[in-house]
């Protein structure tokens, strides 16, 4: 992991306390700027790696586009749907995954294990789906915040609780897969 994906990964996770604490003091636009410039750098970086493919470019297309209608409206309120889109891209890139095998889940077990059997396979989609399901309850969640539009509610949501949430589904699948692998 480079600096820069781990930069990523820590801008993504703390970008609702980052939107409670600056709204009102910064302007959605250089908000929106900087999630551009931060996802244009990713985007170069993998494209140097030889890391660069049709899914990166589609998930690089769809975070400019909303750091460009942030932009373009100059709307804090429209910052807060980020999380949404978020959820709705995992959403597209874990359910693409589930009808063009091997599944995002299945690529991870294979990590750790190269040999997956036919048994895990089928688990690894059954993940899979389960993940599908989080996503968009998750992001219906997000979505009615955003468009309540209570900045407190909104932050505590997907800045606390989405992750809480997120973790309790890790921890859950982690303790079945192991039952799972004992049977």
């Amino acid at each position: 992991m480079t600096l820069l994906d781990a930069t990523i990964g820590l801008l993504t996770i703390v970008y609702p306390l980052i939107v409670y604490l600056t709204l009102g003091h910064l302007s959605p636009g250089v908000l929106a700027l900087i999630l551009l410039a931060v996802y244009g750098a990713r985007f170069i970086a993998q494209r140097r790696k030889a890391a660069n493919s049709p899914l990166a470019a589609w998930l690089f297309f769809a975070l400019a586009s909303f750091a460009v209608i942030v932009f373009a409206t100059g709307s804090g309120a429209t910052l807060l749907y980020y999380p949404v889109v978020v959820n709705a891209m995992l959403f597209a890139v874990f359910g693409y995954s589930l009808w063009h095998p091997p599944t995002i889940i299945e690529r991870i077990a294979r990590i750790r294990e190269p040999d997956l059997p036919p048994s895990g396979i089928e688990y690894t989609r059954r993940v899979t789906i389960a993940w599908l399901v989080f996503f968009v309850l998750n992001g219906s969640i997000a979505l009615a915040t955003a468009v309540a539009g209570d900045l407190s509610q909104w932050s505590l949501y997907n800045g606390l609780i989405a992750y809480l949430l997120m973790g309790a589904m890790f921890a859950g699948e982690f303790v079945i897969r192991r039952r799972v692998r004992r049977a």
